[in-house]
């Protein structure tokens, strides 16, 4: 039991350590395009292809965008966070809006295809949210930010295809940071015995014959500069997981 304490300690600290050497940049904007999605709702779409259903659709207040290719990344860039912000002074304030990718797609040679209510965002007020939205397509700049959802810990939601004991499946809610979760664990917490996940698609991890017991997620966090650290949750998934259910793993990754 000690060292099942310990582990999640270690792996937190050596990931602080690890981040206390990052060099941020502040002024490091890309030049893009972004269109929003143009008949849906306000917020985003809960048919996403990060797989984060109805999660997906309003998550971040309904800011959310599908991402070129070049973002979306086989499903890596699900659940990072940019801020986009147009370029036209007549319409467009200067910080934009920050976004978290749940979907994939591009249009018009678009970085971000955007919800309605993010695109509107990155308007001076709300008549100009109007003239801007009836625009279409917008030329942009954006940059990676990082995730912040207050009061929140990164979350686990059993998928709806998953059947106890013999496959499992899941999707990570509320990733922080400016990070991508690049590799998950699933660990049986007595013998500490793991099994490397397959990402299915999107942010969905996949196991057939998942450990037995209470499981233990260990992830792999890794920032483009190449720096990487797995970090261990306070939290467990219990053992009578079941498919639906949401399971707080306890943690915050702020960096």
């Amino acid at each position: 039991m000690a060292l099942s304490l310990l582990c999640p300690l270690v792996a937190t600290f050596l990931f602080m350590q690890t981040l206390s050497a990052d060099t941020s940049c502040t002024e490091c904007f890309v030049q893009s395009r972004a269109a929003y999605y143009p008949n849906s709702q306000e917020n985003g779409t809960d048919v996403g292809a990060c797989g984060f259903g109805s999660f997906g659709a309003t998550v971040n207040g309904g800011d959310v965008s599908a991402a070129s290719n070049n973002l979306y990344r086989n499903g890596i860039g699900c659940g990072a966070c940019y801020q986009v912000r147009c370029i036209n002074n007549a319409y467009c304030s200067d910080n934009g809006v920050s976004v978290v990718i749940t979907d994939q797609g591009s249009s018009d040679n678009t970085n971000f295809i955007l919800s309605q209510r993010a695109f509107g965002g990155m308007a001076l007020n709300t008549d100009t949210a109007a003239a801007l939205l009836a625009l279409g397509v917008v030329d942009i700049q954006y940059k990676r930010v990082s995730c912040n959802y207050p009061n929140k810990n990164i979350t686990v939601e059993i998928d709806e295809s998953s059947s106890n004991p013999h496959f499992l499946a899941f999707v990570i809610w509320f990733q922080q940071g400016s990070r991508d979760i690049t590799a998950v664990q699933l660990c049986e917490t007595q013998n500490f015995v793991c099994k490397l996940l397959d990402r299915n698609h999107g942010a969905v991890w996949t196991a057939n014959s998942p450990p037995s017991g209470p499981l233990s997620l260990r992830m792999l966090f890794s920032a483009e500069e190449g720096e990487e650290a797995w970090v261990v949750p306070a939290n467990n998934i219990p053992q009578d997981w079941k498919a639906g259910q949401t399971y707080d793993l306890g943690i915050q990754v702020d960096q």
